[in-house]
């Protein structure tokens, strides 16, 4: 992948993820327990996971759920995604929206956060919710490694939306990228080479994510980028006390 990169024959990640959904051949297909739907809220793709009503209940629970890849790896139809949200909407009796973002390099920040927002700002509509028969007051927003980036950040943004009348209840982040501002944390230092995910590595998927330059890499390593003791940086040396 990095040499047809060089060669300037396409962006490694492109490659990369060609080859992933090349040798994932899995065909999303509707069954008695979960209906799987691909549809489009307002123009971002997502996949639907429906269970099927459970006795009197009339409406069900719901997660919006954000998938991981370094903002630019992955799909919600992988199987990796896909057999994970058929596995919450089947375990919780719950309503899986499943965002299908635009990736790196294709756009880059903060498109990919834009199409989350987008897309969840969509399902939480009245009439959206009714129809996929979801409880206005038991919604989740999920997501993984960069889809919990991008789940916590949609989250925020809706809790200060003062025009929704609908918000999430809950937030759930699995292992998500939370700051860019220290790659010295001590989980940094003691997982530093270890796979499948290495320091300089994340620190890639950051300048991908941002649109850098790789040149750049080595000052982000040994935290060059942030200044602590210059100016507006200051309001955040109290946050970056990793040690308590």
């Amino acid at each position: 992948c990095h040499l047809i990169h060089y060669l300037r024959l396409s962006h490694h990640l492109i490659v990369l993820n060609y080859l992933i959904c090349t040798f994932d051949k899995l065909k999303s297909v509707s069954s008695e327990d979960i209906k799987i739907t691909d549809a489009v809220f307002d123009g971002v793709e997502v996949r639907v996971f429906e269970p099927p009503a459970k006795g009197d209940e009339s409406l069900k629970r719901s997660v919006v759920y954000i998938h991981g890849g370094g903002w630019a790896l992955a799909s919600a139809r992988t199987s990796l995604y896909n057999n994970l949200c058929r596995i919450m909407a089947e375990s919780l009796n719950a309503v899986v929206v499943s965002v299908e973002y635009r990736l790196v390099p294709e756009v880059c920040f903060p498109e990919q956060y834009h199409d989350a927002l987008r897309a969840t700002k969509h399902f939480l509509q009245p009439d959206v919710l009714a129809e996929y028969s979801v409880d206005p007051s038991r919604i989740a927003i999920s997501g993984d490694s960069a889809g919990g980036n991008l789940a916590a950040a949609v989250c925020q943004q809706l809790s200060k939306d003062e025009d929704l009348t609908v918000r999430p209840k809950l937030q759930a982040l699995i292992y998500p990228v939370l700051q860019a501002f220290d790659f010295n944390t001590p989980s940094y230092q003691q997982n530093m080479n270890m796979p499948v995910l290495p320091r300089y590595v994340m620190i890639n998927y950051w300048i991908d994510y941002i649109n850098g330059n790789y040149d750049l890499a080595h000052e982000l390593l040994i935290n060059n980028h942030t200044a602590l003791n210059v100016g507006r940086a200051l309001s955040f040396r109290a946050r970056l006390n990793w040690t308590s």
